[in-house]
């Protein structure tokens, strides 16, 4: 049965494993997800992993049937900032390989990290990261302008080395550089904005970090969050993910991101130890704040784990 709308799709990374229906699909069902992210390849290397035509269609026929939204997550070699030629080139070559994957299983985005510019010499710096971005980027968008094609969802990064874009604010010369493309969306990491400084952990502080994503983007670029609780302090630069209400950032929160009008209709994607097992309660209770909040909606009841 199709799965009722929800104010907040709430689910994990999944592992493909066995294949897309028998493993992440498998996967989803057990957890209780609302929605799933997956890699389509190896998430060290730099494959491009061909898929499978039949697999593809089962999977987008059974993801639609639930509906269950799904999004890829580029491997974590991608770094379209590279001074090395080839990690840029290939780093180009994974991302539109990936968007093409995403068009195949019916995928609505493909998460990319916003890179580094990891060159120490001073030969190679900020400017020039972001004119291999622009040219990397601005033809992949403009290949998937259609409305129902997979969007390029931007995730930066916790601040760690040379980022070309850490935390909330480092999103104005990014999207500068793209021309607000309109197929380059936001992906929110709780975790990575903390770690780049915002004051997730004060009442009022996620609501205003929110304010400010839409201040930059404008209404709907936000179209993924990845709800990550911090080991680290606010500030530390350190991506290392913690259970919900276990770290540094706390439930609250994750009650405040859920209530703000910018996260109408965006899924959540937990990407934190324990929620593949079984008998881990973050996705539901994810899906009971939402519930909570939003009793009188349109909505899909957090299933028993």
């Amino acid at each position: 049965m199709p799965a009722a709308t929800t104010r907040n799709p709430v689910g994990t990374h999944v592992q493909v494993g066995k294949g897309l229906v028998k493993g992440a699909l498998a996967d989803a069902d057990r957890l209780g997800c609302d929605t799933i992210q997956v890699f389509v390849g190896n998430p060290r290397g730099w494959a491009l992993s061909k898929g499978d035509p039949a697999a593809d269609e089962q999977f987008r026929e059974q993801t639609r049937e639930r509906g269950m939204r799904t999004f890829i997550h580029t491997p974590y070699l991608v770094n379209l900032g590279s001074p090395t030629a080839a990690t840029y080139e290939r780093s180009t070559a994974l991302v539109a390989h990936n968007l093409r994957r995403a068009a195949e299983i019916g995928a609505e985005g493909v998460v990319v990290h916003t890179g580094s510019f990891v060159d120490s010499s001073g030969d190679f710096g900020y400017d020039d990261a972001m004119a291999q971005v622009r040219e990397a980027l601005l033809p992949l968008l403009d290949a998937v302008s259609a409305d129902d094609a997979p969007w390029v969802l931007l995730e930066p990064t916790a601040g760690q080395g040379r980022s070309l874009c850490a935390g909330v604010e480092d999103l104005v010369g990014y999207l500068d550089a793209l021309e607000h493309h309109p197929k380059a969306g936001i992906c929110l990491d709780t975790c990575h904005v903390f770690a780049a400084g915002s004051p997730l952990d004060e009442p009022g502080g996620t609501a205003a970090t929110l304010d400010r994503v839409v201040e930059i983007g404008g209404k709907g670029r936000l179209r993924l969050v990845h709800a990550n609780d911090s080991m680290d302090v606010r500030g530390a630069f350190k991506d290392r993910h913690q259970k919900i209400g276990e770290g540094h950032i706390g439930v609250e929160a994750f009650r405040e991101l859920l209530a703000h009008p910018a996260t109408e209709g965006v899924p959540l994607i937990l990407e934190t130890p324990g929620t593949r097992d079984s008998d881990d309660a973050q996705i539901a209770l994810l899906q009971g704040i939402r519930d909570e909040l939003h009793a009188g909606g349109d909505r899909t009841k957090g299933r028993r784990r």
